[in-house]
């Protein structure tokens, strides 16, 4: 049996609604807000950097880049992460390495997400160079209102100290 929306909204609005409310729960957190553009599709952009005393004075940047697409599959998820890495590291501020990490969350949202893409989001990290980790999101928004979040949890050994940080970051703007 197949479930109905009765509310007359499409997935496609749903995954629009969801991008809205995103750029919205970044700024509210003091992210610069910002668009571009990837395969012709709209990407909000957050960005924000920290600095802490338990983090012994490395700057942690964070980057989100997130666009609605039809559908999620493992090869678009794994394209659009590999953009959002890069991307993030052409723009992001002071010397790689030098007391300075860089977290990427690349976020595809759609009304459909294929398990795989869901899995290979889950299975873990990604590491590009020495100092920029992403953390690939899945969120499928069949519904306003509604959202089903995948990403890897846990640890890494590469910058594992921000993990709390970027988790935390990822709750609030991912609920």
């Amino acid at each position: 049996m197949t479930q109905q929306q009765t509310n007359g909204a499409s997935p496609a609005d749903a995954a629009g609604t969801y991008l809205e409310a995103l750029g919205e729960r970044l700024a509210a957190d003091g992210c610069q807000v910002t668009t571009t553009t990837w395969r012709d599709r709209h990407v909000v952009v957050g960005s924000r950097s920290d600095r802490k005393a338990r983090w012994f004075g490395t700057k942690s940047e964070l980057f989100v880049l997130a666009a609605a697409v039809p559908e999620i599959d493992t090869a678009l998820l794994a394209e659009f992460t590999g953009w959002a890495m890069e991307r993030s590291r052409s723009v992001r501020g002071g010397l790689p390495g030098a007391r300075n990490a860089a977290m990427v969350l690349p976020a595809l949202v759609s009304g459909s997400v294929q398990p795989s893409a869901a899995q290979w989001a889950a299975a873990d990290a990604r590491l590009l160079g020495t100092s920029l980790i992403g953390r690939p999101i899945t969120v499928e928004a069949a519904a306003p209102g509604s959202a089903r979040v995948t990403m890897y949890r846990g640890g890494v050994a590469w910058g594992g100290m921000f993990t709390g940080h970027v988790l935390q970051k990822a709750a609030l703007y991912f609920p």
